[in-house]
């Protein structure tokens, strides 16, 4: 029955019921006529007066109600437009109130839903049957908790793909502790876990292309400071990252291409321009010079340039390594050169020579020309057998030889010479050494090559001394305090026509670096104009 027609037959009871009981009290009471006049009036006062609290009850009552429902609407119409399902269960698990998102979502729209737990509605929905069984277990948890908790929830849809809910269940309690009310508010995050996959799969692949990238990959402001690079940095700079965060790379490029380096940057930054496959020569940390092919695109962030980023490949080996084969070419064709032409050169030489002898010895008045004559022959001699050398290897005999009495011999052989040039001769001796695999004549050239060229370069003193690398190499260094020479020229040592000699062919050092190639050893060069030269060999003891 409603509670409007409750409340009017509730009143006609009561307002029936109060007149019978006062008008039969009167005639009961049998009082005289005014006393029966005055009892009338006093209980219709009394009757208006509880009449008029029963009606200011029922008011109040009305406004509360339409108060209840004016915020039970808005209530509606808040939960009713979030984009989060919402849903409101008693302490025991039914529903009390849902959205239209989470009717929507389960596919509740035309059940009526109240009252029912999880389980009891999964039967309406038989796609979603686990899910609404999952969600009492789910449930329990919160309310075991006692506390508002989150949980991340994947709700599976027909395509089969799934959606992922951020979900906090609430728990309201009852003062004396019995459960009340659960608040469950679930929001589809689906996008925002698929934006976190993809920025997480983009900054794998950007970590992937930075940090695992074989060459050298690097980030430059606006400020020409270093904001970011990957290991490579350290591996050919020899500079940490933080070594330039806080001041520009300008020292860090050589001389000679700052200005062009710093031209491309502006380029860069102002004009929108790429480098590509630019080559800059930098400075490492300990004072080596390295050759970058450097590539560099803009860097933007909102439609404005920031700085730059790009990759540098080094490309030092690379270079040293065609300079190698230039010189290799060189040496074939000197090669081939020798091999056609210096037999053929010696056997006139010889009786050019012969002849001249016979003139000397017949003919006193010219002997001076004579002599002349024969140390020009001589010459085309040493020559021819420079030449010869350079010639495709031949199979030479190593033998076990010891080190320092080569150098002894050598030392001996060149004392008159260091004489004239008023040149000081110092050999120190290691008795360590052991004997060596080598072609001692061969290693005799070398000696007096490089201690020739020191004694014809101004020395007052020469300094040669052996010591052991490891157990398998030994370095024979050669220092003298002469003329020295710039680092362009120690460049081009060993290219053979390369000589700044009045009547030098340039060939020693090509012989030199053969030999050394013969015995599988290393030649180095150190040089300071007006400081000297030292000449390092590293020469195995084993064949």
């Amino acid at each position: 029955m409603p509670n409007k027609v409750k409340l009017i037959i509730s009143y006609i009871v009561v307002s029936s019921l109060w007149l019978i009981a006062t008008d039969n009290l009167v005639v009961y009471l049998n009082i005289s006529e005014e006393v029966r006049l005055i009892f009338r009036n006093v209980k219709g006062f009394l009757f208006v007066l509880l009449t008029s609290f029963y009606i200011y009850y029922l008011i109040l009552k009305k406004e509360a109600y339409e108060n209840e429902k004016e915020e039970t609407n808005k209530l509606n119409i808040l939960i009713n437009s979030m984009v989060d399902f919402v849903s409101f269960k008693d302490g025991e698990g039914r529903w009390t109130r849902a959205n239209d998102f989470a009717l929507k979502l389960f596919q509740l729209e035309n059940i009526d839903y109240r009252g029912k737990k999880d389980s009891e509605l999964a039967v309406y929905s038989e796609f979603y049957t686990d899910v609404m069984r999952y969600c009492e277990i789910s449930d329990e948890e919160a309310w075991l908790n006692e506390k508002p908790s989150r949980c991340i929830e994947e709700i599976p849809k027909r395509d089969g793909s799934f959606k992922t809910f951020s979900t906090i269940k609430i728990p309201i309690f009852n003062k004396d502790g019995s459960r009340k009310e659960l608040v469950v508010l679930g929001r589809d995050v689906s996008e925002k876990i698929s934006a976190e996959k993809k920025l997480a799969e983009s900054e794998q692949r950007y970590k992937s292309l930075f940090e695992f990238n074989p060459e050298l990959v690097y980030m430059i402001d606006l400020e020409g400071r270093l904001t970011n690079a990957n290991d490579h940095f350290y591996r050919i700079t020899g500079y940490q990252i933080e070594d330039f965060l806080t001041k520009t790379i300008e020292s860090l490029i050589s001389e000679k291409n700052r200005f062009c380096a710093f031209k491309s940057f502006l380029e860069l930054v102002r004009h929108n321009k790429t480098w590509v496959n630019k080559e800059i020569e930098i400075i490492t940390k300990d004072k080596k010079q390295k050759l970058l092919r450097v590539t560099a695109v803009p860097m933007i962030i909102d439609d404005q340039i920031v700085g730059l980023i790009g990759y540098a490949y080094d490309m030092t080996k690379e270079r040293e390594t065609e300079q190698m084969l230039l010189k290799t070419e060189k040496l074939s064709v000197v090669g081939e050169l020798a091999a056609s032409v210096a037999h053929e050169i010696r056997n006139p030489l010889t009786s050019l020579k012969g002849f001249v002898q016979l003139l000397q010895s017949s003919n006193k008045e010219n002997e001076h020309y004579h002599q002349i004559m024969l140390d020009e022959l001589e010459r085309i001699n040493i020559i021819a057998s420079e030449l010869l050398v350079l010639a495709k290897p031949q199979q030479i005999q190593f033998q076990k030889r010891n080190i320092n009495e080569l150098l002894q011999s050598v030392k001996s052989l060149l004392q008159s010479e260091a004489n004239l040039y008023n040149v000081e001769l110092e050999l120190v001796e290691n008795n360590q050494i052991p004997l060596i695999d080598c072609e001692p004549n061969q290693l005799k050239q070398l000696f007096i090559n490089i201690m020739k060229n020191s004694i014809e370069a101004s020395s007052k003193k020469i300094q040669v001394k052996v010591e052991m690398v490891d157990q398998e190499k030994i370095r024979i260094q050669f220092k003298d305090d002469g003329c020295g020479m710039d680092e362009e020229r120690v460049k081009h040592l060993g290219e053979p026509f390369y000589s700044v000699k009045e009547k030098g062919t340039g060939l020693g050092l090509t012989v030199s670096y053969r030999i050394v190639e013969f015995h599988k050893g290393e030649i180095r060069f150190t040089s300071k104009v007006d400081e000297g030269t030292t000449v390092e060999l590293i020469l195995p003891i084993q064949k």
